[in-house]
């Protein structure tokens, strides 16, 4: 270990500790879905406690909450969740009780429905950061855009268009820095001069087509964007779109090769100012914590230690940012009027906008998985065929192909579904529906032969690949609840891997824990694919709920 990484290490484990001491957490962590009535219960209010539904990025805030602590003996108990799930879950009224604020990037979603604007009691913007695109240095100069200071939406999209730009961005529907891009730019394009309406997202709609034909990265939270950036087979990423704050971090620790130039659109931003947000439903004891938290949050001093610390720009005016950060501020581009257009818009990125996915799901329906645990993955799959998804964002999305390998022993089955376009006949749900006819046709029995399996899967993808020679954002997720007791072993695996051209190497896997599955050959299938473990005990359907934004 070098002594750069030594350090960083340190530092990691610094805040790690910090943040122990100021946060009791619940929920998954990450961006990952709102409360559910599976979550374990907030704690009951105590005073001096502050219980905040919170987007996880403010980790980073670990530092300066123990030092507010220290000075008004407000304790903050975060619970992590994703911006536009934190917002229904206040809308619906389950926070009420559970907990005493809400601290997103962003409240302009939240406001948009009136049930959950009402549940706001007041608000304290903390922080700014805009959302930016930070161009790998070396790829600044073959665009042809000095330094970065004139550059335009319009720009930016003309280079995607044209091959000359690719970029990863985190999905909108799951995390903040994804939904204000996808809001800046179908502003940008439209040129609208007011609320943001559907008549000008069908505007900006040719536009907006083109821009993403460049994201050839996408993801659940900004923190896995980055590290997905920093691997060297996604050297070929020229981009990252995410908050100022994010990419001038990063550049504390990139390599000179991967060091990014923070561009800045001069035609407007959309950016978080970090209200923390009182709920109505907080006792008279919270109240006063808020005040106490919120009036020391702001002072001078300490505002000039979070833009230090965090790389955002001061709330308070005349305090001075970070160096490193500039004094002046883009426009802010407008925001939609309303709910049906910002849910509207949501829908249009998922199933039109995008480029299509390519998802193998692999499935163990050994003999473990008898009675109540296959019946939880069939609810879990169902739901992605449509059920409850209010915002049309959560399940199999259009254009997208689909498909499921049931496996014990050996592989048992495997069938493949495309979803079609907007506007096919038959229509999206016809294929929905055939989807979940398969899903319920799993059936339990047999031994688990994970890497075997797992194999068959990429070899699945080299054949779709092979015959449609086309462009998608491709993952595998792996749902296990055992031990691997079949076939082919871990070194197995990683030979095989090793032995996969460069495309196939770069296909993640995310593999999600269930029942007593064996955690160390999860993780072990996660860093060699360069994916993610997710965790399915508590809720499986939460956990492929969150998967989605990484496919």
């Amino acid at each position: 270990m070098n002594l750069r990484t030594n350090r960083r290490g340190r530092l990691a484990a610094a805040l790690l500790a910090a943040l122990a001491a100021v946060t009791a957490c619940t929920s998954s962590g990450g961006d990952g879905p709102g409360p559910r009535p599976s979550d374990p219960p907030a704690e009951t209010a105590r005073p001096g406690v502050l219980r905040v539904l919170a987007g996880s990025e403010l980790q980073d805030l670990a530092p300066v909450l123990e030092d507010a602590r220290k000075a008004t003996g407000v304790t903050v108990q975060f619970s992590w969740t994703g911006t536009l799930d934190g917002a229904d879950a206040v809308s619906s009224g389950r926070t009420d009780g559970k907990y005493d604020a809400v601290w997103f990037p962003s409240n302009q979603y939240l406001r948009l429905d009136p049930a959950g604007k009402a549940k706001v009691l007041s608000e304290t913007p903390v922080m700014v950061s805009p959302v930016a695109i930070g161009v790998r240095s070396s790829v600044l100069g073959d665009l042809g855009w000095g330094d970065g200071s004139k550059v335009t939406w319009a720009q930016v999209g003309d280079a995607a268009a044209a091959g000359r730009l690719t970029y990863g961005m985190a999905d909108p529907s799951r995390s903040n820095s994804g939904f204000s891009t996808l809001v800046a730019v179908a502003s940008a394009f439209s040129k609208a001069d007011g609320a943001l309406a559907e008549a000008d997202v069908q505007k900006a709609t040719p536009q907006l087509k083109q821009f993403f034909t460049g994201q050839k990265l996408t993801s659940g939270s900004s923190g896995w964007l980055a590290q997905a950036y920093t691997r060297a087979e996604s050297g070929l990423v020229g981009a990252l779109v995410n908050y100022e704050s994010v990419l001038l971090s990063m550049n504390r620790t990139l390599s000179p090769q991967q060091q990014l130039t923070v561009v800045r659109p001069v035609d407007g931003v959309v950016s978080a100012d970090y209200p923390l947000s009182l709920l109505s439903s907080a006792a008279p004891d919270q109240r006063d914590a808020f005040q106490r938290l919120t009036s020391y949050l702001l002072k001078d001093e300490v505002q000039k230690r979070i833009s230090e610390t965090t790389m955002r720009r001061p709330a308070t005016v005349g305090v001075a940012p970070a160096a490193g950060l500039p004094t002046d501020r883009r426009r802010e581009l407008p925001f939609p009027g309303t709910r049906a257009v910002a849910d509207g818009l949501l829908a249009s990125y998922q199933n039109d906008l995008r480029r299509p996915s390519r998802t193998v799901y692999v499935l163990d329906t050994s003999g473990s998985m008898e009675g109540n645990r296959i019946a939880a993955l069939k609810t879990a799959l169902g739901r992605l065929t449509g059920a409850d998804d209010t915002r049309g964002v959560r399940r199999f999305r259009n254009r997208e192909e689909v498909t499921l390998v049931s496996f014990a022993s050996s592989v048992k089955w495997s069938k493949t579904h495309v979803v079609p376009a907007t506007g096919s006949r038959p229509g999206p749900q016809d294929e929905l529906a055939a989807i979940d006819t398969d899903v319920r046709s799993l059936a339990a029995s047999g031994g688990t032969a994970v890497y075997g399996s797992l194999e068959e899967a990429y070899r699945v993808i080299e054949r779709q690949q092979a015959a449609a020679n086309d462009d998608r954002f491709t993952s595998i997720v792996l749902m296990t609840d055992g031990e691997s007791n079949s076939g082919p072993t871990d070194s197995d695996f990683k030979r095989f891997h090793d032995a996969l051209p460069a495309w196939e190497k770069s296909i993640p896997v995310f593999p999600i824990k269930f029942g007593e599955a064996a955690v160390n050959q999860l993780q072990g299938i996660a860093d060699v694919s360069g994916g993610k473990l997710f965790d399915g005990s508590g809720s499986l359907d939460g956990a492929f709920e969150e998967i989605r934004g990484y496919q």
